[in-house]
């Protein structure tokens, strides 16, 4: 699919279609949990064809799941039955720890499940462009380092940080270009830790990072999505359109008039009502 035009074909129709971020309910469609569902790429893809055949979305999407690289890394990750899936505990809290990370295979921990699941996707989803998900950098840097410590640590250890944000960089890298070679149309990517950072940072730490990705995966056949639900996003416009992505997802606390008055005209702006 031709997914430059699709995008100036959203932009420019005047019959709007509502894209929340909607794929964990299927487990009440289902009958099952959601520690069931992250683990079995067959119930991954058939819920998204229930969601796809419930609601009348302008693209399907599969899960966003932000410990998935994480877990890839080493971290540790606990499941629940009704939540998805967290990252516990600080896997590197030194540069040592840092600079002694590797960076995992494709298939590691449940990115290969991802990858099934996106897979067996395509094969019942063919009416609507059809979007995987995956973590930032700085987002999936955080859940290595501690969502709290790593934005001290951009002040005080800021080499560690950038020794980390390479290594998960060249990680997204792959695991978006395999999703690519599947035949995804495009990939959301969430990256929410970055908008607890002000612009400057932002910039250094996340969206520098975010443009090297999109510039080698980005085409007119495979778009980024670039989601962030951080307060006052709408005060950090240049970061986040720095990205260059073509479609952006905010969250509620968002403004979106002021938003849909600061972005470009010729990308994406969507924003959820509160869940």
């Amino acid at each position: 699919m031709n997914m430059d035009l699709w995008v100036r074909e959203q932009i420019a129709t005047q019959d709007k279609k509502a894209a929340p971020l909607l794929s964990y309910p299927a487990t009440q469609l289902l009958f099952i949990t959601v520690e069931d569902l992250v683990k079995d790429p067959s119930e991954m893809a058939l819920g998204v064809r229930l969601i796809a055949d419930r609601y009348n979305m302008p693209f399907a999407t599969t899960y966003m799941d932000l410990s998935v690289e994480a877990e890839a890394f080493g971290a540790t990750c606990v499941y629940h039955k009704d939540d998805i899936p967290t990252i516990t505990g600080q896997l590197i809290s030194e540069q040592e720890q840092a600079d002694a990370l590797e960076i995992p295979e494709i298939g590691a921990g449940r990115t290969g499940t991802v990858l099934e699941a996106l897979k067996k996707t395509l094969m019942i989803v063919k009416d609507r462009p059809v979007f995987a998900n995956c973590t930032g950098p700085f987002s999936t840097a955080g859940r290595l380092m501690d969502v709290n410590e790593i934005l001290l640590l951009t002040y005080e250890e800021p080499e560690m940080v950038h020794t980390v944000l390479e290594k998960v960089t060249q990680f997204l890298l792959k695991y978006i270009k395999e999703m690519k070679a599947l035949g995804a149309n495009g990939v959301i990517m969430a990256e929410p830790l970055a908008g607890l950072m002000s612009a400057g940072p932002m910039q250094e730490f996340s969206t520098d990072y975010v443009r090297r990705i999109v510039d080698e995966v980005q085409d007119r056949d495979f778009v980024v999505c670039y989601h962030n639900c951080s307060n006052a996003i709408e005060k950090k416009v240049k970061p986040v359109l720095n990205t260059g992505a073509r479609m952006f997802h905010f969250g509620d606390k968002a403004d979106m008039w002021e938003l849909l008055h600061t972005m470009s005209k010729d990308v994406i702006v969507m924003g959820n009502v509160s869940p």
